[in-house]
């Protein structure tokens, strides 16, 4: 089974539409876990919003945060890197953190640090992205034709 934890709510909308057509086409389904969004100063936030997620984190899971700063694979590398953690047995859970970023514990806690690439998105934008992108994966790991490497223009 494939996991997100993510910090905030995704409300109704165009966002969380396009959201579910992905999560809900991968095999394994993706699973969601929202967290509240923390409050106070921003490192009272940081550590709030990581003992949530830390809570959250089931004991044995393959925990996946995503972090700007962080290599950015290409579809085909993250498609191989997702087949050997699944052929493992490893249970992948991708932790998406709030406005205030990741906490240092959150990272510690990490076995693969992912990135999307070094833009910044509106979370609601970087679910959207992470589940096309796991769908993509699972495409060219099964030879599907959705995933058309060096098609350009």
């Amino acid at each position: 089974m494939l996991h997100l934890l993510a910090v905030g709510r995704l409300r109704a909308g165009p966002e969380a539409d396009l959201f579910t057509r992905y999560a809900t086409r991968l095999r394994p389904p993706l699973t969601v876990t929202e967290i509240p969004e923390g409050f106070g100063t921003p490192a009272e936030i940081k550590r709030r919003e990581a003992d949530a997620l830390l809570a959250a984190l089931p004991a044995h899971a393959f925990a996946i945060p995503l972090d700007l700063g962080a290599p950015a694979p290409t579809s085909e590398a993250l498609a191989t890197l997702l087949e050997g953690w699944l052929s493992a047995g490893k249970k992948p859970v991708f932790i998406i953190g709030g406005a205030e970023g990741l906490s240092p514990a959150i990272m510690a806690r990490a076995n693969y640090v992912l990135s999307l690439g070094p833009l910044t998105w509106p979370h609601k934008l970087v679910r959207i992205m992470l589940a096309e992108q796991l769908y993509r994966a699972r495409a060219i790991a099964s030879g599907h034709p959705y995933h058309r490497a060096g098609r350009l223009g």
